[in-house]
């Protein structure tokens, strides 16, 4: 998508002094982040510059989004799918983007162009629609969409410092492998995952395990999950055998 990234600089009434540089964005790869407090993935962001004067600094603020109508679900979990986006005829208009991360990072100073890394968290939270859409997508790629904004401070005539804004319409796209979420978040945690729960249902939860006694939280859940399946999971499993396309 083609656009004036950073727009004129307007000073005083309306006056236009000069034309802020053009800037362009592109996504060159992604890895693992080790070493970090919480898992993560590092985008390589790669941003170069026409027109104006040499970038001073840009602060950048990146929206990270899934495309998720641009890819195929024959070996999706269809149970995660449809609590996500309804039942499959309901996905040619419900399988709407979902954001990610809105990450903000400043760039140093560039003359006509630079890289930098664009840190996106993995979270681990199961509320959160991107958490289950990755746990139902463990092959092929992922679609994402990277949309730019910010402000860019550049050097104007003279040498003088100036600011512009860019523009919403600067994106740029990237395919994820969807494995790579997966082993970034295997690292972490030793293959676990944390399940937030009210106080009351914690309670319950403790209350099973003694009742029954089971010897730790992993135990309990499975023994939970295993009484559910056998009173009413054939429904379930029917469902799981079948194949859905968008």
């Amino acid at each position: 998508m083609k656009a004036t990234a950073a727009g004129p600089v307007h000073s005083g009434a309306g006056r236009t002094d000069d034309e802020g540089p053009e800037l362009d964005f592109a996504v060159t790869s992604v890895r693992p982040m080790p070493g970090q407090a919480v898992p993560a993935l590092a985008f390589r962001i790669a941003v170069t510059r026409s027109g104006g004067g040499p970038v001073r600094s840009l602060s950048l603020t990146t929206t990270v989004r899934i495309a998720v109508a641009r890819r195929r679900y024959e070996h999706a979990d269809l149970l995660t799918m449809a609590r996500l986006f309804g039942q499959p005829e309901q996905w040619a208009t419900s399988m709407q983007p979902l954001t990610w991360a809105r990450v903000t990072t400043v760039v140093p100073p560039f003359d006509a162009r630079t890289e930098t890394d664009l840190p996106v968290p993995c979270t681990r939270d199961a509320e959160l629609a991107v958490t289950s859409y990755f746990h139902c997508v463990r092959d092929g790629e992922v679609p994402l969409d990277f949309l730019f904004n910010g402000t860019v401070f550049y050097e104007g005539p003279g040498g003088r410092l100036r600011t512009a804004q860019i523009a919403w319409t600067k994106e740029a796209s990237h395919r994820l492998p969807a494995g790579m979420w997966h082993e970034t978040l295997g690292r972490y945690g030793q293959g676990t995952s944390w399940v937030p729960l009210s106080s009351d249902a914690h309670d319950a939860l403790v209350a099973h395990r003694d009742r029954h006694a089971l010897s730790g939280w992993e135990e309990t859940v499975r023994d939970l999950l295993a009484r559910a399946e056998t009173t009413g999971g054939a429904g379930q499993r029917a469902v799981r055998g079948a194949t859905w396309t968008p």
